[in-house]
């Protein structure tokens, strides 16, 4: 069972260090990245922690769930507490996972977490299967015009010949394209090895260009790929020579 990483939205000093208790009595199931006191600048944060979850106090913070439209990760789930329980409507309507209504209890807490990570082992269940199914068929002989993009709520075809480079970031990888847009995959690079055409030569072990893109090769300290996008990108020192033979013969 995974560990359930949570940014938390409260200035309550007792909720606060009932939070901070639970998460020292249950490190297994829960873990706090940060603490805020409001939602001002929450969408850098969620971009930069990637949380799985947001607990968010409705007593005196206003919600928009419009801040996680400008998000380039995945969409943390949302837990909503409060006084009132007519906010329970409301956190619904945000599709929140769950509601829970103050005083927290410590039961309450386990019951809603249980519930979260529950929800996040389906999704990753779905997303799995349709991973195998799209693996298969990257498999296949191809025209190579288009890679898919999957996260975990939706999957997007993507233009080959739109793929500046992509970036490895953990589990994740970055596909930066000539509309200047970063799309995010839940899939690690090394899963698009297959996928990509014979434009594509992976210079570092974060790192795959589509040389179509690359406007010179820089010699300084070492061998640096400046692409159209105006991004300078390392060339891996056991990969120098595999990259100039490869670029000779384009």
């Amino acid at each position: 069972m995974k560990v359930l990483q949570a940014i938390i939205i409260e200035n309550d000093l007792e909720v606060i260090k009932l939070l901070k208790q639970f998460e020292m009595e249950n490190s297994v199931l829960f873990s706090i990245l940060d603490i805020l006191e409001d939602c001002k600048n929450i969408t850098k944060l969620i971009n930069e922690k990637k949380p799985d979850v947001l607990f968010i106090s409705r007593d005196e913070h206003v919600f928009d769930p419009k801040i996680l439209n400008d998000l380039t990760v995945r969409k943390p789930k949302l837990l909503f507490a409060s006084t009132n329980k007519c906010d329970a409507f409301e956190a619904f309507g945000f599709n929140a996972i769950d509601f829970l209504l103050k005083p927290l209890t410590t039961n309450s807490l386990i019951i809603s977490i249980y519930k979260t990570i529950k929800y996040l082992e389906m999704e990753t269940v779905f997303q799995d299967d349709v991973l195998g199914k799209i693996k298969t068929i990257n498999a296949l002989p191809q025209n190579f015009e288009y890679v898919s993009i999957s996260s975990v709520d939706k999957i997007e075809l993507l233009k080959m010949e739109d793929i500046i480079f992509c970036k490895a970031d953990g589990k994740y990888t970055e596909f930066n394209t000539i509309n200047n847009t970063v799309i995010i995959s839940s899939r690690n690079l090394g899963e698009y090895t297959l996928s990509f055409n014979n434009n594509f030569f992976r210079i570092h072990h974060s790192y795959v260009v589509n040389i179509k893109y690359l406007v010179k090769i820089i010699k300084n300290n070492g061998l640096f790929c400046e692409l159209k996008n105006g991004h300078v990108l390392p060339v891996a020192k056991r990969r120098q020579e595999e990259f100039m033979k490869f670029i000779n013969h384009q």
